[in-house]
C-alpha cells in the first residue's frame, strides 16, 4: 500500500494519516472502498495496532473514513470531508509565509503573485 519514512521528523502516526489523506483526496481510493484491516495494515507497516487505531480515528474524526459496526471502515465520500479550523488557519499561515519569502527574496509582489500562480497551476495536474 504505502512505506513509512522511519527518518523522517513526523511521527508514525502522523504519516500515516497524512499517507490516507492523500490516497483518498488523489482519489487512489475511492468513496466506499474498504480500508485494510488494523491487524493487516500493522502487519504489512509493521507498525503496532495501537498505531493504526488511533490514526483510523483521527481519519474518521476528520470525515475521511467511516466505520460500520460488524462490516468494516470505509472511505467516506470526500465532498463531505470538511477541514477543521485549525487545519485551515495552519495552511493559510504557510502559505501567506510562502508569499512574504518571495517578497524578502526581491521579487516584486505581481512576480511573488506570478510564482505563485505558477506553483499551484503545477500542483493542479498532480491532482
Amino acid at each position: 500500500m504505502f512505506k513509512l519514512d522511519l527518518r523522517n521528523n513526523k511521527s508514525i502516526y502522523d504519516q500515516i494519516v497524512d499517507k490516507f489523506k492523500e490516497l483518498i483526496m488523489m482519489e487512489e481510493m475511492p468513496t466506499g472502498e474498504k480500508m485494510p484491516s488494523v491487524r493487516e495494515l500493522s502487519k504489512q507497516l509493521g507498525v503496532n495496532p495501537n498505531t493504526i487505531q488511533k490514526a483510523y480515528r483521527e481519519l474518521e474524526r476528520q470525515g475521511y473514513i467511516y466505520t460500520t459496526a460488524g462490516v468494516g471502515t470505509f472511505v467516506a465520500d470526500k465532498k463531505d470531508i470538511a477541514p477543521d479550523a485549525e487545519s485551515l488557519k495552519k495552511a493559510r499561515e504557510a502559505i501567506g509565509g510562502a508569499f512574504k519569502e518571495l517578497l524578502f527574496l526581491g521579487y516584486s509582489f505581481e512576480e511573488a503573485y506570478d510564482i505563485a500562480i505558477e506553483v499551484i497551476e503545477e500542483r493542479k495536474k498532480d491532482l
